[in-house]
């Protein structure tokens, strides 16, 4: 590989990043809710089966192909696949742009919350007297104040990616992965001992089979158990052809792969644990379960609630959210950063990396500070579509969060799966992944080459229907 791209600086390093990338804003509050809206187990196994069957056969195929080429995620696929995976590469580009116009919103939101309990810790500010609902209210409402941490969350990031792969985005996933897990540790072990904290593991591990009772139950939970995998694992988002660019030809991309999906998995089970258990003990069934309401308000109610040691549980709870958002922000940023690089280099010019990484930040900034004005709609911003009542018109968080995860993620993956399984050829990718891996032959082979060409199509094109669906549904 050519020195101005670097590699990463050990295997584990990789993996710690890669894992980061996938454990994300998604885990915390999707995964737990939809596993339990859904039955528990059986979510839990359709979804096993779905990252078998579709998530791993597109994974090695995502970092196969950004290890082969050794470029960015559009020159990848366009070298491999002519137009069709030029097409593919743009979809990839476009999805973590959208995407990081609102998840760096979140991800500041879960700052001021930490800035908020701090200052409720040391007697500055007081906010436990008053429901998570209002404290939430106040921060979307204030315009400036959204803003200016969406500038931090921004800022945060930009000093980790300045450093490159092994020096920045490396380093800072080995000190912040193993703290996240711990804190997670911590955070569960205080929810499972609040009085009423069984219900909500009930809620998400307590055996129930009605679900596939019936066609529509099973469809149900087929849509969205293959939904939540193909978001969780960070597919068709770039993430995985960019960090697999700079991975050395020696690395092991089956057993990569599956440590992969096994610890992402283990992480949004053990987010659920933590999240779920404390929104049952005190918020009860009726409290709200799901996206950034689970987060801001019931959760913040549950801290309320503990008396003097609320404000120290939220400290930690919402610093954990924090890094688990820095971690995939920084990789989302990453493959649009490593694109720029590799086109200035192809253009027979010398990078400089800070200015393209604060170039990459600034738009961020740009397109991120109005959909913090907007404030999850809360503030009567223009929204496209608004007045058709869907899904897609909410807010510009919803209006972004449409084009990206409900169009560009399952449709680049759809083709991609396609163009892999018949213009490249699994042979290609087998070429590939036997460089470190000699094992990848005879029936993991074939299992591969199967779900590459017939079960990853036909699964994509379900997923892309039921996002459409979702989306285009009427709101409320």
């Amino acid at each position: 590989m050519e020195h101005h791209r670097g590699q990463w600086g050990s295997n584990l390093g990789f993996l710690l990043a890669t894992v980061g990338a996938a454990v994300g804003l998604g885990n915390i509050w999707a995964f737990p809710y939809k596993m339990g809206a859904t039955g528990g187990f059986p979510f839990l196994v359709v979804y096993l089966i779905l990252a078998a069957l579709i998530g791993f056969p597109i994974m090695i195929s995502e970092l196969a192909i950004g290890r082969k080429v050794g470029r960015s995620v559009l020159v990848s696929y366009q070298r491999l696949g002519g137009r069709t995976g030029a097409f593919v590469g743009w979809l990839a580009m476009l999805s973590p742009l959208l995407i990081l116009s609102f998840y760096t919103v979140l991800g500041a939101y879960c700052i001021q919350y930490v800035a908020l309990n701090f200052s409720e810790l040391i007697g500055l500010a007081q906010i436990s007297h008053i429901s998570g609902a209002q404290s939430f209210t106040d921060m979307l409402t204030n315009q400036p104040m959204a803003v200016l941490f969406t500038l931090l969350f921004i800022g945060i990031c930009f000093l980790i990616i300045r450093g490159g792969i092994k020096d920045g985005i490396e380093k800072f996933n080995k000190v912040g992965m193993p703290a996240l897990f711990l804190m997670l540790v911590v955070v569960i072990l205080r929810a499972v001992t609040l009085p009423g904290a069984v219900e909500g593991l009930k809620f998400m591990f307590a055996p129930n089979l009605a679900p596939f009772t019936s066609l529509e139950g099973f469809l149900k939970v087929l849509s969205v158990a293959g939904g939540q995998m193909f978001f969780s694992l960070s597919l068709a988002m770039g993430i995985t052809v960019t960090y697999g660019s700079y991975l050395s030809k020696k690395e092991d991309l089956v057993k990569n792969s599956l440590l992969i999906i096994v610890s992402d998995t283990l992480v949004a089970l053990m987010a659920g644990m933590a999240v779920l258990p404390a929104a049952f003990a005190l918020g009860g069934e009726g409290a709200e379960m799901a996206g950034p309401k689970l987060l801001f308000i019931t959760l913040q109610d549950v801290f309320n609630a503990m008396g003097p040691a609320g404000p120290l549980f939220g400290i930690l709870f919402y610093l954990l959210v924090s890094l688990a958002a820095i971690t995939s922000a920084i990789a989302l940023i990453e493959v649009l950063v490593t694109f720029l690089v590799d086109h200035t280099v192809l253009k027979g010019k010398t990078p400089n990396r800070s200015r393209i990484v604060a170039a990459v930040c600034f738009v961020i900034l740009v397109m991120s500070a109005l959909v913090a004005a907007d404030g999850l709609g809360a503030n009567g911003l223009w929204v496209p579509f608004h007045q058709t009542g869907l899904n897609l018109s909410a807010s510009w968080l919803d209006f972004m969060d449409f084009i990206s995860e409900g169009i560009a993620m399952p449709l680049g993956a759809l083709i991609m799966s396609l163009l892999v399984g018949w213009k490249i050829g699994p042979a290609a990718i087998q070429e590939e992944v036997r460089l470190g891996d000699s094992h990848f032959s005879g029936g993991l082979y074939r299992f591969y080459r199967i779900c590459i060409r017939f079960v990853a199509p036909i699964g994509m094109a379900f997923i892309l229907y039921g996002q459409l669906s979702a989306f285009l549904s009427p709101a409320g």
